[in-house]
């Protein structure tokens, strides 16, 4: 199933959203204070408190921007901060409306280095983002005492500073960046990196196996919520105020934004607030 892009190409359906993400200042403003030092990115906060980022009452309306907002949504608590907050492509487009913005914007981010795009084994046409410093830095501390930290040190030091490719073939691992057969086994086993073929590798976030079997998992069970209600409809307030069942790990919201920006659900207007209504098969 591809994941086309969902665009709100509604004014009004923005300003609906306006009253569900008024909670989500809280969020934003306790993790502003709480949670700078573990995440990485205090700086990015202050932009969006000093440029027009957030104009829409909490929702961004630039791809950075709606980057670090949705990476507050990231429950880091649930892998013991162990990870580095992690954002799904299509997510963006269920904030940021225009499809083409996102997608300059995110090149513009990974050309720079500021991010780094992953490809997920699930599914061929979803992309994780992550902010480039938060991945050494949990990549880092994952492998601090292990027998690996040497390469994966030369790894981060030499690869990923100079090459914002979301995987590596045998040429440039051995050829350009001079890493052996052993140490390219070694950056495998610590999880930096992925087989995609024979002699060739994607790049990869360690740990990041059990995310993505908690955002099958919860999306299939958000899915399942919407199906059960009476014309496969609900109001998105509705659903995120629901007691939603263990499988669903990730939060509500981060769900809402991944079911939202895949398409899986159409977002609809309506006088008392915007309704998720799921898509034919």
């Amino acid at each position: 199933m591809r994941m086309e892009v969902f665009l709100l190409s509604s004014t009004k359906c923005l300003e609906v959203m306006k009253a569900m993400n008024r909670k989500r200042n809280l969020i934003s403003a306790n993790f502003r204070q709480v949670k700078k030092r573990k995440f990485g990115l205090a700086e990015d906060f202050k932009l969006l408190d000093k440029t027009e980022a957030n104009n829409f009452d909490g929702v961004p309306n630039d791809t950075k921007s709606a980057l670090i907002f949705l990476a507050s949504l990231f429950p880091r608590k649930l892998f013991d901060d162990s990870l580095p907050p992690i954002v799904l492509k299509h997510q963006l487009y269920s904030i940021v409306k225009d499809k083409t913005t996102v997608d300059r914007q995110l090149n513009e981010l990974k050309d720079l280095g500021d991010v780094r795009i992953f490809q997920f084994g699930f599914d061929t046409d979803v992309f994780g983002i992550v902010f480039t410093e938060d991945y050494k830095s949990k990549v880092l501390a994952a492998t601090a005492t292990k027998e690996t930290a040497v390469t994966v040190q030369r790894f981060l030091e030499t690869v990923l500073n100079s090459c914002t490719d979301i995987g590596f073939n045998e040429d440039k691992m051995l050829k350009d960046f001079s890493f052996r057969d052993q140490e390219i086994t070694q950056l495998v086993n610590a999880g930096l990196l992925t087989v995609r073929d024979v002699g060739s590798w994607w790049l990869a976030i360690p740990g990041a196996g059990r995310f993505v079997k908690y955002f099958v998992k919860g999306r299939k069970a958000v899915l399942g919520m919407i199906r059960k209600s009476k014309y496969n409809e609900v109001l998105q307030s509705d659903l995120e105020t629901r007691k939603v069942t263990s499988t669903v790990k990730l939060g509500i919201q981060y769900h809402v934004h991944d079911i939202v920006g895949a398409e899986l659900v159409k977002c609809i207007p309506t006088t008392t607030g915007t309704l998720l209504r799921l898509n034919d098969t």
